[in-house]
């Protein structure tokens, strides 16, 4: 705020200073050297926007854009050629090519202002030779190159800017020459190596602000430097700086108005180093590590404006910090206290502030209710208090006629809506999203809202209730109602919103058509979701319509009839779960080449699939399982080299599997139960080394397991199940390295989407979680041959199912290395032999079968496999052992015959002596209480008696030391 208002009056003055002297001057006319000069200064320039244009020779130089002359002598004291590079509607081009060295002739120039311009090249050297040069910013303007040491010759510079280039300097002794200078910035310019930049600053008596962020200050122990009265602002954000900044910071002024260390890194506890920076307006220490609370020193803070200790670790109870603020109560206007866990409850103390404008309290463990009213706080403007644990009911807004921005989402409140919130006047942005509150949303709540853009009552149980004309008094952009009860009508009120950019209505129980009047707001509307309702009725042609859609998302609804072309502008278009029906060759009139995002699984559609996917080339995910489709997939799907799902699973899809080499950048490829035939083609091994998911279950599939599917690196779930595949199981499993190699894998950030597989024998849809799974099933297939020791390689399987196959051979001992393995099924099978010892070590197994083989001997003794049930063991004649049988042949024990009766158990045994009996734990015991007590109680009851045996101890002790 206070910077704001310290660069509007140099604005102002310097505008000022230009106008007047060139309103005056124009009687006098410019020097003609100057303005020769001037006109080889602008040779030298390239003006792509001819902003130069009124450089003309015939007209006065002191008229020029830019240029201001002094009203008595004509000589030229201003040269301003600032480019506004922060005005959106700027349709300029900033300046380039190089700074002539005409400007010489210039004896008189006081102000030079190239800023954000694009020279390229060294800062000129002549510069220096400028002795009247008062002001001189050049920040931005693209230059390199060392800062020439001749600025030192500066003597009359108060402002110096050299700020966001890519200029370097061997030191800073150029700068203790400028003993004029109020003003420095050299913002983003490289100090890491000048340990001693503060003893610089210190050197320069007259200065008023110094802006150093992001210049890579190093972060060492600042030493103490003598107290100075004149340094007013310091901006050193972002930066490695540690608590020393502080300590610094107190004696380096005692004026200091405005400190910047906003994510300065800097770590440890609050400093309570406040108490004499009584002039300090603006304080920002945002995204830091601070820890504990706002320190006490801040009650001498009486002219504190505004304060930012964002993203920080500020854990004390929030009640005692917003106290130490208690001397700034008629002076505070904005307070950002969000990203700290601070403790406690909601301070009754906050409507003290009567000066606040803004109140952030995002994301803290503040919990209890909110002040009963916030009345006072009659100048807010904005209020957030979003992601919280605040509880009960909203306050009374009554009173706060300029609050503009009201958001209170992400916490437990609950109750109904205060009518008073209709009185909010300025109100532009309304978000209560993700609470509890209930009740009756009427047209009272919105009567004085005109100014509302934005409102979002998501995820709150509220009831609609507004009558069939009731006509907004506001012109709403983004409208969220998800969850809320607006049905079960669709809302008329919503087609006289013309400005309408964003609307979410999900679950919002409407079980109506969409009115033909809706599509016409579509020209403003970028985003549509009304997902999960009982939305009816037929899409109308968007195509023909003027519509602007990027994501439109009308999934999980009645919706019936043919697909539509859709308009251009669509990116994500989600219509999952409806009943739209009949073949999709109607959807290739759309012509979206932005369209990125296609889902429309679980609908009715049919025919055979369109070959005109090459004009969707940008598609990343595509997903049209469970319809009704036919015939072979088309080869055009292959020119989709971006798509990372290709979802196409339970169709009635057959002939061979084309192409899809070219789809390098597939991360799942889903066609599990369809009617596919043919050969596993061999191209998918070392095209798609990005494969996470390949399922190709319940198809019809033969021949052999191609060796190529082992050059797939990133594979997670193979499942060819419930195919006509033969032969034997590659031996080259263990290159798949995702699944063998125990190192870290470098992070994929795609998004897999939702994928359903058979988890333990049941269908399950993993989402986030695919990427931890780690599954094979090559169930119910022709399979034979023996199981190859390298399946005991893949050491981060999960799941691995062989059931149903003809596979011979014994089972290798190194089964026991697959530790992570959670899901063994064997069954049905010809495996011969004993249950390899190792199986006890898989100690996270959940799930196990071997039933139906031809294994022999003991189930090997531990607490997973003893657990499963006898049947996942049975078929298996010579297999003995728990569970399946109680003890196997030749377990009895060979009777002693000394034992009458043949009874000679160990028990036995180790009893006859008639020693170990019931007496003799009960003497035991006995023993162990009188003798404990008789020692030990003395010396409790027995003052003298402990004192002499404890000091005992110690002569001992002594003696021995």
């Amino acid at each position: 705020m206070l910077l704001k208002v310290i660069y509007s009056v140099l604005f102002v003055l310097t505008s000022a200073k230009c106008c007047l002297s060139a309103g005056i001057s124009s009687n006098i006319g410019c020097v003609r050297t100057e303005k020769t000069a001037l006109l080889q200064f602008k040779q030298g320039l390239i003006d792509k926007s001819n902003v130069l244009a009124s450089w003309e020779t015939g007209k006065d130089c002191c008229e020029w854009r830019g240029i201001a002359c002094n009203n008595k002598t004509g000589h030229v004291v201003t040269l301003d050629l600032y480019y506004n590079s922060s005005d959106i509607y700027n349709v300029e081009t900033p300046l380039s090519g190089v700074i002539a060295a005409s400007l010489l002739e210039l004896p008189y120039l006081t102000y030079l202002d190239l800023s954000f311009n694009n020279f390229k090249g060294e800062i000129p050297k002549f510069i220096g030779s400028l002795s009247r040069l008062e002001q001189l910013k050049l920040a931005g303007a693209n230059l390199s190159g060392p800062i020439p040491p001749q600025l030192r010759n500066l003597s009359s510079l108060y402002t110096l800017d050299l700020a966001w280039n890519y200029v370097t300097f061997e030191n800073l002794e150029w700068l203790s020459h400028l003993s004029s200078l109020r003003y420095l910035n050299m913002s983003r310019l490289n100090f890491s190596e000048f340990v001693n930049w503060p003893e610089s600053i210190s050197k320069l008596p007259s200065l008023v602000e110094l802006q150093l962020s992001s210049c890579n200050l190093p972060n060492v122990e600042l030493s103490f430097v003598n107290s100075s009265n004149s340094l007013e602002v310091l901006e050193l954000s972002d930066n490695p700086l540690n608590l020393s900044i502080f300590n610094w910071m107190a004696n380096v002024s005692t004026n200091l108005v405005h400190i910047g260390l906003a994510g300065d890194q800097i770590q440890g506890p609050f400093p309570d180093v406040f108490a004499n920076m009584v002039s300090l307006v603006s304080l920002d220490l945002s995204y830091n590590k601070l820890e504990g609370g706002i320190p006490k020193s801040f009650r001498n803070l009486c002219s504190l404006e505004s304060l930012n200790l964002e993203g920080n670790s500020l854990s004390d109870r929030l009640e005692d910090s917003v106290e130490n603020l208690s001397c700034a109560q008629d002076t505070l206007e904005s307070l950002s206290l969000s990203g700290n866990p601070f403790s406690g409850s909601c301070p009754d103390n906050l409507t003290r502030f009567s000066s606040l404008k803004e109140l952030y309290i995002d994301g803290t463990n503040v919990s209890g209710s909110l002040p009963k009213s916030f009345q006072p706080l009659s100048r807010l403007r904005s209020l957030s208090l979003v992601l919280n644990q605040f509880t009960g009911s909203l306050p009374d807004f009554t009173g706060l006629s300029l609050l503009r921005q009201l958001i209170i989402s992400k916490n437990q409140l609950n109750g109904s809506l205060p009518e008073s919130i209709g009185q909010l006047s300025s109100l532009e942005h309304l978000d209560l999203s993700w609470n509890s509150l209930n009740g009756v949303i009427t047209e009272v709540h919105f009567s004085n809202l005109s100014r509302l853009n934005f409102l979002d009552f998501s995820r709150n149980p509220l009831s609609f209730n507004l009558s069939s004309d009731w006509n907004p008094p506001f012109q709403i952009e983004f409208l969220r109602l998800s969850s809320c009860k607006v049905g079960p009508a669709f809302p008329k009120w919503i087609q006289t919103q013309i400005n309408l950019t964003s609307l979410y209505m999900v679950n919002a129980e409407i079980s109506d058509s969409i009115p033909g009047k809706f599509w016409h707001l579509s020209s403003s509307l970028v985003e549509l979701n009304l997902s999960m309702n009982q939305i009816r009725g037929k899409l109308p042609n968007l195509s023909t319509k003027n519509c602007t859609f990027l994501y439109f998302d009308l999934s999980s609804n009645l919706l019936d009839g043919p697909l539509p072309p859709f308009p251009s502008s669509v990116a994500i278009l989600r219509l999952s779960q409806n009943m739209i029906s009949g073949p999709l060759s109607s959807f290739c009139k759309t012509e979206a080449p932005n369209l990125f995002f296609l889902d429309l699984s679980d609908n009715q559609l049919s025919g055979e699939l369109p070959s005109c996917w090459m004009q969707f080339q940008g598609l990343l995910s595509l997903n049209m399982a469970r319809n009704k489709f036919s015939g072979k997939i088309p080869s055009s799907l292959g020119y989709l080299k971006n798509v990372v799902l290709l979802r196409l699973q339970d169709n009635k899809l057959s002939g061979e599997l084309p192409s899809l080499e070219n789809c390098t950048e597939l991360r799942v490829l889903d066609l599990g139960a369809n009617k596919l035939s043919g050969k596993i083609p061999t191209w998918i091994g070392p095209n798609l080394t990005k494969l996470l998911v390949l399922l190709l279950k319940s198809n019809a599939f033969y021949g052999s397991i191609p060796l190529s599917l082992c050059s797939l690196p990133a594979l997670h779930v193979l499942d060819f199940s419930k195919n006509n595949i033969s032969g034997a199981l590659p031996h080259c499993l263990a290159n798949i390295t995702a699944l063998s190699s125990m190192s870290p894998e470098v992070e994929d950030n795609s998004s897999v989407g939702f994928v359903q597989l058979t988890w333990k024998g049941i269908q399950i849809e993993f989402g986030h979680n695919l990427k931890l799974l780690r599954s094979i099933d090559i169930s119910s297939n022709n399979l034979s041959g023996d199981i190859p020791e390298s399946v005991t390689s893949l050491l981060k399987l999960i799941s691995l199912n062989l059931s149903r196959n003809s596979f011979t051979g014994v089972l290798t001992n190194n089964f026991g290395q697959l530790e992570m393995l959670e899901s063994l099924d064997l069954s049905r099978n010809q495996i011969s032999g004993s249950i390899p010892p190792s199986f006890s070590s898989l100690q996270y197994l959940s799930v196990l079968d071997l039933s139906y083989n031809n294994l022999s001997g003991r189930i090997p003794l531990s607490t997973q496999l003893q657990s499963f049930n006898a049947s996942q063991f049975t078929g298996n004649l010579g297999l003995c052992g728990q569970p399946l049988t109680p003890e196997c042949p030749g377990d009895a024990t060979t009777e002693d015959p000394a034992v009458p009766n043949g009874s000679g158990s160990d028990q036995t045994k180790q009893d006859d002596d008639g020693l170990i009996s019931l007496g003799f734990y009960v003497s035991l015991a006995l023993g162990f209480i009188i003798g404990f007590w008789s020692v030990c109680g003395t010396l409790v009851l027995k003052t003298s008696w402990r004192y002499t045996y404890f000091r005992f101890f110690d002569d001992i002790k002594a003696r021995i030391m």
